[in-house]
């Protein structure tokens, strides 16, 4: 039988990213909220840019806080404290424009009766659809591409953190790129890695340290292979990074976030966001459940949508895809997840444990496949329920 050989690529960024930068002020604020009042509505977007940050949105809370503080902070843990810096965390002004969540939105939201609302339950957040994906290429049961790609910024973090490397920036975004046979991996053909560095180190030596230090100390060594590229910092010097390089904004990570492009996406963004939102918490369950077929080899490979609309308690529709790669027919296994689990967002918000100050745990090297037992979507407590429920 011939051999179905393909490549899939997919990247990740590193926390000093101005795009990583905003979300993890955004989801800063969110768990200073939700660390006063559980019950806060969150939704805090970031802009930044030079030496500018703007922190907006609706939050409704009971909460006292200061953003300047929060936003400084938050850049502070991140790096950007370099002399050099023109975005450095004692320097850049914050602008504060938030307001209160719409009393329109509130009402479909809250566990309570409105007029024209058709249920006293509370409802979803938002309109929209969501996706869970899993799959068993890794032990985080996510897809290999962007399990390595998180790898490699995670550890440049590490090193950099540490300060025995101090030319090490910030800013930094990594790439993967890997050969599939028959579905599965086989190798590495291409590997890229961009690091913000000191303008005194030579490029010589940062293409040796990301290629001895970083790539083959964190990818499979089975993997890599005489034929592996390695791409390092390809445009040749990048000095200039972070907001002072280019624009940062929450949420314009979402492929990042979630599954590196092997899984769909619904659009919605994550970070700033409480759970009420269902574009984070839905989307969460929908990992908890697609993690949970798989952990329980009722397929190798599962993927979940649900839709729901503004203010209404039910989702409209839940799917399930297993690719052909189920062990009964995906309606079987669709019938068994909703005796298992419950998709009303109350509920979601309840079995995951969500009004908890979590979510800067979630912000950077993506929301999924860690291994944090605060991040409740990613256990695998229902493999013997979804059995049985099998049968």
């Amino acid at each position: 039988m011939a051999k179905n050989r393909y490549i899939f690529s997919s990247e990740s960024v590193g926390e000093g990213h101005p795009d990583k930068v905003a979300d993890t002020i955004s989801d800063a604020v969110l768990d200073a909220c939700l660390a006063q009042d559980k019950f806060s509505r969150v939704a805090c977007e970031t802009y930044v840019k030079s030496n500018i940050v703007i922190v907006g949105g609706e939050i409704t809370t009971k909460a006292k806080l200061d953003f300047v503080k929060i936003a400084r902070t938050a850049i502070r843990e991140i790096g950007y404290v370099n002399e050099d810096d023109v975005f450095h965390a004692d320097k850049v002004f914050v602008n504060v424009i938030v307001t209160q969540q719409s009393p329109d939105i509130s009402q479909g939201v809250d566990a309570r009766k409105a007029k024209g609302k058709k249920t006293a339950k509370q409802g979803a957040g938002d309109q929209g659809l969501m996706f869970g994906y899993a799959c068993d290429e890794t032990r985080e049961l996510m897809p290999a591409p962007i399990m390595f790609a998180h790898r490699l910024g995670r550890e440049l973090t590490r090193i950099r953190k540490t300060g025995t490397v101090p030319w090490l920036r910030p800013d930094a975004k990594s790439q993967v790129s890997v050969v599939y046979e028959n579905g599965k991996p086989v190798a590495i053909s291409n590997v890229v890695i961009s690091t913000q560095h000191a303008a005194d180190v030579s490029h010589r030596e940062i293409e040796k340290f990301c290629i001895e230090n970083v790539i083959k100390k964190v990818l499979p060594k089975r993997l890599l292979t005489n034929a592996t590229e390695f791409l390092i910092n390809p445009t040749g010097r990048f000095v200039v990074g972070g907001p002072q390089g280019d624009t940062g904004l929450t949420g314009r990570k979402i492929i990042v976030d979630s599954y590196g492009g092997s899984g769909r996406h619904g659009g919605g963004a994550f970070s700033g966001k409480d759970p009420t939102k269902v574009d984070r918490s839905a989307a969460y369950m929908g990992r908890w459940v697609a993690k949970n077929v798989v952990a329980a080899k009722l397929a190798t490979k599962c993927e979940l949508q649900f839709a729901y609309a503004i203010g209404h308690p039910d989702p409209v529709s839940v799917h399930v895809d297993t690719f052909g790669t189920g062990i009964v027919s995906d309606d079987r296994i669709a019938r068994a997840i909703n005796r298992v689990f419950s998709f009303q967002p109350a509920d979601i918000i309840d079995q995951l444990n969500l009004r908890r100050p979590i979510y800067s745990k979630t912000t950077n090297y993506g929301h999924f496949g860690k291994s944090d037992p605060a991040l409740t979507w990613e256990r695998t407590d229902k493999v013997v329920a979804l059995t049985k429920a099998l049968r």
